[in-house]
């Protein structure tokens, strides 16, 4: 009886591990099935870029996973029993259940803005595909009026690149980039500095020290009291993960992310494991990895190593889990590329220009190409027998005591 390896979700973790396992292991022992809601791959990292106009690739997950004998299920899933082994799944015939004997845990994230009122009713996201389009077109109905307030709601990474690459693109919208605190302070002061030359240049008003209390259809109310006018409030204040793994009794953190031992294993049950957003893991310098797609490659490849060394009897290589920069765009001309240190920290020296948005284009091309194309990346290319379907395994399968 075959082993069966199902991935839930097919963003840049998920796809990555699909596409690895079914490369490195026989398809006469294993049977891989990755369930996604979407037939599309997203480049989660570059929908500010679709949102403010500009054209993004979305490979069919067909054509993604072509060629490798993955199963792949379009529907989303619904809830996780680790103890029958099983996942429940909602489609358009109805749905199901779709079982397994070792489940990749690889859903993500998505924007954390229902604590705030009205932001589920009234503000965009560039998270998904369709909510980037969404974006897209509400943006481009404000260019056909002649103009607009764009005000975008969160200053890390996203909220910085979504608000330079709007204004950038569309420069007779009046965009505004709101803090919470002082902008951008995990940057170094030089790095800061050039990214408020940046938004200078490109017409972005920050707005420093700046709490939301409520988005409303045609305006932001503060916490200081201030009412500022929006044509299109953007959210970017922060990621939470999906509460299937904590409903499902796996062991997590207080934010629903999955507790997991140095080989992405869930540590309450070892036929799980998690990777990218899902996953709290420690890095090598004794800090939580961060929610990003860097962090994505490095469990996603520690999950690998763990899985196919120990269906096929070989040693767990270890992965080195590192946080070493933040890439940046500010637009399609300028960027910051800003080393960390083993503390987590900002180091002092950073890139900036052209040169970082030709790392940054590079570090995004390399995401899609190696998800796409895996074997290529020196991965091994030989698939490997499983050592033996495991006794416990094959009875489950079979449906036997």
């Amino acid at each position: 009886m075959k082993h069966r390896i199902v991935v839930l979700g097919a963003g840049y973790a998920g796809a990555y591990v699909a596409g690895n396992l079914a490369r490195r292991l026989s398809p006469e022992d294993t049977e891989i099935t990755v369930v996604n809601a979407a037939a599309e791959f997203v480049q989660r990292q570059r929908l500010n870029q679709l949102a403010a106009g500009r054209e993004v690739a979305a490979p069919p997950l067909t054509e993604v996973f072509g060629g490798t004998q993955i199963r792949l299920r379009l529907a989303r899933v619904t809830a996780v029993d680790p103890e029958r082994r099983v996942v429940a799944v909602a489609d358009r015939d109805g749905g199901g259940e779709v079982g397994y004997d070792t489940l990749v845990y690889a859903l993500g994230s998505h924007v954390a803005g229902h604590v705030v009122t009205g932001v589920a009713e009234h503000a965009f996201d560039v998270a998904t595909r369709p909510s980037a389009l969404r974006l897209r077109e509400h943006l481009d109905g404000l260019d056909g009026r002649g103009g607009g307030r764009v005000l975008v709601v969160g200053d890390g990474l996203t909220g910085i690149e979504t608000a330079t690459e709007i204004a950038e693109a569309r420069p007779g919208l009046s965009v505004s980039l709101l803090a919470r605190g002082e902008l951008a302070v995990r940057l170094a002061p030089g790095a800061r500095e050039h990214l408020r030359r940046a938004c200078d240049r490109l017409g972005v008003t920050v707005l420093e020290h700046t709490g939301v209390d409520a988005v409303e259809a045609t305006r932001v109310r503060c916490a200081d009291g201030t009412v500022l006018a929006s044509d299109a409030t953007v959210w970017t204040a922060g990621f939470a993960v999906s509460p299937i793994a904590a409903a499902s009794g796996l062991e997590v953190t207080d934010n629903g992310q999955i507790v997991v031992d140095r080989t992405m294993r869930s540590v309450s049950h070892p036929d799980v494991y998690a990777v990218g957003d899902s996953v709290y893991t420690i890095g090598e310098n004794g800090r939580q990895l961060p929610m990003n797609c860097g962090s994505a490659g490095f469990t996603g490849r520690q999950a690998i190593e763990a899985m196919v060394g120990r269906l096929t009897g070989r040693k767990i290589a270890n992965v080195k889990l590192v946080y070493w920069y933040n890439a940046i765009s500010l637009g399609r001309r300028d960027g910051i590329l800003q080393l960390i240190d083993g503390s987590a920290q900002a180091r002092r020296r950073f890139v900036r220009g052209r040169k970082a948005v030709r790392i940054k284009s590079g570090v995004q091309w390399g995401a899609l190409q190696g998800t796409m194309h895996p074997s290529a990346f020196g991965r091994p290319r030989r698939r490997r027998r499983l050592a033996a379907v495991t006794a416990e395994s094959a009875r489950t399968t079979a449906g036997q005591p």
